[in-house]
């Protein structure tokens, strides 16, 4: 073969490698600009959670669980980062985690147990509007308290500590277990009941059972308040157990 032979030769294979180089780049970019279509058509790809729904759960979740709570309500969550990519749930259920509020700033467990488990926690603030007591005059520990000694205000009671008082019946008639400075919140654990019951007092015991009432005296042997079960003797020497009532009772319900 001569020189001249040989150059064309190779021109001709050069032309046709360039021919196939351009061939595979346009098949590439095809396969590249087609692949994100593909694997979103494609049925037996895995199917990602709408982070959306997780988040209507926990609200919803939280509306079911304040329902009953006094005064008007407002809740609401943290968005949910987009970033995070779980596998979608056939029923997401919500949860309070252990130790967690019911209101003010909390968090609400969503979790997923088939086809794949797994559990996301959605901070939220829920905020609780309503009417409260406070002292309206300092109380002095084992002081009665009485209609106007209390007040009403009205106020976010998820900024309050636990066990704040809403109805004056919980107060009217009790004792302050402890001094309480004017506009101080009423406490449950900050009131108890009266002494209703001295020890060595004269009590009347009181027994009631179906269709009888049976009263006799006895003698109280400790102090008791109001509700408390306490303990008095009868003449005849037998002890008894009751529930302290005010004017010095002893009911035992049968």
């Amino acid at each position: 073969m001569s020189p001249w032979d040989k150059l064309l030769k190779m021109k001709h294979l050069l032309r046709a490698l360039r021919h196939a180089c351009a061939a595979l780049a346009l098949l590439a970019g095809g396969m590249l600009a087609l692949s994100p279509a593909s694997a979103q058509n494609d049925p037996n790809a895995p199917q990602r959670q709408d982070l959306q729904i997780v988040q209507q759960t926990a609200e919803q979740f939280l509306k079911a669980q304040t329902a009953g709570l006094p005064g008007s309500i407002t809740i609401q969550t943290d968005p949910i980062d987009q970033r995070m990519v779980l596998p979608a749930c056939l029923d997401p259920q919500a949860f309070m985690p252990n130790g967690a509020r019911l209101w003010g700033r909390t968090s609400v467990g969503v979790k997923c147990i088939a086809p794949s488990p797994w559990t996301l926690y959605v901070r939220a603030n829920v905020q609780v509007i309503s009417d409260y007591l406070i002292a309206a005059v300092p109380l002095a520990q084992g002081q009665t308290i009485s209609a106007g000694d209390i007040s009403r205000v009205r106020g976010d009671m998820s900024a309050l500590p636990a066990g704040v008082i809403t109805e004056e019946s919980q107060v009217i008639g009790r004792v302050a277990g402890m001094s309480l400075r004017a506009g101080t919140p009423l406490r449950m654990d900050a009131i108890r009941n009266q002494r209703v019951v001295q020890q060595g007092q004269s009590v009347r015991v009181v027994s009631n059972g179906p269709g009888f009432q049976i009263s006799t005296e006895a003698r109280a042997l400790s102090n008791a308040n109001e509700g408390q079960m306490t303990q008095a003797r009868t003449a005849a020497g037998q002890v008894v157990s009751g529930i302290a009532k005010a004017g010095g009772i002893l009911e035992i319900n049968y």
